[in-house]
């Protein structure tokens, strides 16, 4: 009898502890829409000549763990490649989930790191030459990098950032070539 007093109270306890903790943590959520350029290459190996220039949109969530600290978990569609010769352009998008912690240094600025996983939805070759087709190409599936970048909030809902990706994984068959991304944003938190 003591045994099941004990489990109902632990019980009680833990939903409480839960309850308060999701409506501590639903007060200090903020979501938003993000997009902004990306200028990508490819490090390693011979290929990656010239930048190119993409885009990426999405949205996220900030969880505010206290005045200084947030975790930032976002969901991107990012288009992303590298010029391989002056007439091959190399093509990758993926579907981009980066967790970012931030650490605000005051009111408006913020600096950002963290792990990005990024999954494969589209690749291929372009040539300038248009009597060659373009081709699909054999990327990885999957790509693992990290992160670091800036943050300003120009207002509670305005912001901007700037966030260099370093690619860890490859992005084919070579064991050299990695993804590289600067990126350029702008959001709205709601």
């Amino acid at each position: 009898m003591k045994k099941t007093i004990m489990k109902r109270i632990l019980l009680l306890s833990t939903i409480a502890i839960l309850g308060l903790s999701n409506s501590m943590i639903a007060q200090n959520v903020d979501f938003g829409l993000k997009t902004g350029l990306n200028i990508s290459n490819f490090t390693g190996g011979d290929v990656g000549e010239n930048s190119l220039f993409g885009f990426h949109v999405g949205g996220f969530a900030e969880f505010k763990l206290n005045k200084k600290i947030s975790l930032q978990p976002e969901l991107l569609y990012s288009t992303q490649g590298s010029e391989v010769q002056n007439s091959l352009k190399i093509k990758v998008d993926y579907l981009t989930i980066p967790l970012m912690v931030k650490y605000y240094l005051s009111e408006k600025f913020s600096v950002e790191a963290g792990p990005q996983a990024s999954f494969l939805l589209n690749d291929k070759a372009e040539f300038d030459d248009s009597s060659i087709p373009d081709a699909d190409i054999d990327a990885s599936s999957f790509d693992f990098g990290l992160n670091a970048g800036l943050g300003y909030n120009f207002n509670s809902n305005l912001f901007a950032q700037v966030r260099y990706n370093y690619g860890i994984t490859t992005v084919g068959e070579n064991p050299d070539v990695k993804n590289s991304v600067f990126q350029m944003s702008l959001g709205y938190k709601f």
